[in-house]
């Protein structure tokens, strides 16, 4: 998909190909400008490709307008009518399509109780929290049974606590639901915690597409490995000296404090960080790169900045 930005033509998507299973919870995960977007909204009918193909249950969807789709879209900012009551909102494509009233009140109602909002049908939007919002944004987008829904980075807005306690409740409704979700996100831990598979987004292409297990743990690009978690990426000459056949990574949770015998590496303390359940240290190597190593918060006080320690791990927790 080619835009043009002064002037000049640009691919905000190049050359993506993705098979998306019936029923999954597939994320599109990438940084801001990497194409992630304009891929959901090509799916949506929002944007036309330049070139290439877009197949719901086989069926040819590119030049179809978004609404002789057989898709749905949940916005970051919900788009709900201040005016409309829940059960308006929730109702409203049935009103559209001319669904007698008492029908889709009917199915509005069922909807509203799927998410948890049973008995809330003549509130106005005004009247709710963020969370409440977005399952009405949620049942709204669930009316129409579509094939699958799309759902364009809809925590984005909410606090930390609220947006976990949604990400929980998503996953909970695709599963009831059986409906193909496709979710854009910039947040690596949301995509983690969510998938059933991830594609990777960056600069318009697609690095990796895998289970968040998969994408975390065996990552085949620098890019991944960088982008999804905390890495200590080693170059070529250094990872050979620590057991490693290439340029490689490590997660800092695989490395462990020991001993100077049998001692992958040592250095020295040069940041302690706290984060609640582990600290993450920060180790200084003599003609080296540094490495993170996070501990386990037991209670003990962890090794001061300027200490010497020396970094233990198993040969498998280097990845090339």
């Amino acid at each position: 998909c080619t835009f043009l930005s002064g002037g000049k033509p640009v691919r905000a998507v190049d050359g993506v190909s993705l098979d998306i299973e019936a029923g999954e919870f597939f994320t599109l995960l990438g940084p801001s400008g990497s194409g992630k977007t304009t891929c959901l909204r090509m799916i949506g009918g929002f944007t036309l490709p330049t070139e290439g193909s877009i197949r719901i249950h086989g069926q040819e969807m590119a030049q179809h307008p978004p609404y002789a789709r057989p898709v749905n879209t949940v916005f970051q900012d919900y788009a709900l009518f201040p005016h409309m009551t829940l059960t308006e909102n929730v109702a409203y494509a049935l009103m559209v399509r001319g669904v007698a009233r008492a029908e889709r009140e009917r199915r509005a109602g069922e909807l509203l109780e799927r998410v948890r909002l049973s008995g809330m049908g003549v509130r106005k939007p005004a009247q709710l929290s963020g969370g409440q919002r977005q399952r009405v944004a949620l049942a709204r987008a669930l009316i129409s049974q579509p094939q699958v829904l799309l759902l364009d980075e809809p925590l984005g807005a909410l606090d930390l606590k609220l947006r976990e306690q949604m990400q929980s409740e998503l996953k909970s409704l695709q599963r009831q639901l059986g409906i193909t979700f496709i979710f854009v996100t910039h947040d690596q831990h949301e995509a983690l915690s969510m998938s059933d598979r991830i594609g990777v987004f960056h600069q318009g292409r697609i690095e990796q597409v895998a289970t968040p297990s998969e994408l975390y743990d065996r990552p085949s690009t620098r890019f991944v490995a960088e982008f999804v978690g905390t890495a200590n990426l080693l170059e070529r000459d250094d990872a050979r000296r620590l057991g490693g056949r290439a340029a490689s990574m490590i997660r800092p949770e695989r490395i462990r404090l020991g001993g100077a015998e049998g001692a992958r590496t040592s250095g020295q303390v040069a940041e302690l960080q706290y984060f609640g359940s582990f600290w993450r240290l920060r180790v200084e190597r003599a003609g080296a790169s540094p490495l993170l190593a996070d501990v386990a918060q037991t209670g003990d006080t962890p090794p001061p900045p300027g200490a010497t320690v020396h970094l233990h791990w198993d040969a498998e927790a280097m990845h090339a």
